[in-house]
């Protein structure tokens, strides 16, 4: 958990803009309008793990990738890894 110490501190701060609902929704196929949720549950499993690179986070779990803004903690956008 070392490097995803710091993302997993700051969950409460998790959060998205409704077109990056929108777009992680497309993106992960989620049925679901509780998004920031749904990425804070996958976020605490013990498979998940996050690096930082530059502004940016970027967590890995169950094949999909989020990247996150490391000072607002801001979702900006989800994919399915290839």
């Amino acid at each position: 958990m070392d490097r995803n110490h710091e993302l997993l501190l700051h969950l409460d701060r998790l959060r998205t803009t409704e077109l990056g609902v929108l777009r992680i929704k497309k993106n992960l196929s989620l049925d679901t309008d509780y998004v920031v949720d749904w990425c804070k549950e996958k976020l605490k499993q013990p498979g998940a793990s996050a690096t930082r690179k530059g502004k940016n986070w970027y967590a890995h779990f169950d094949g999909c990738i989020l990247t996150i803004n490391a000072d607002s903690y801001t979702i900006i956008t989800a994919h399915k890894e290839k």
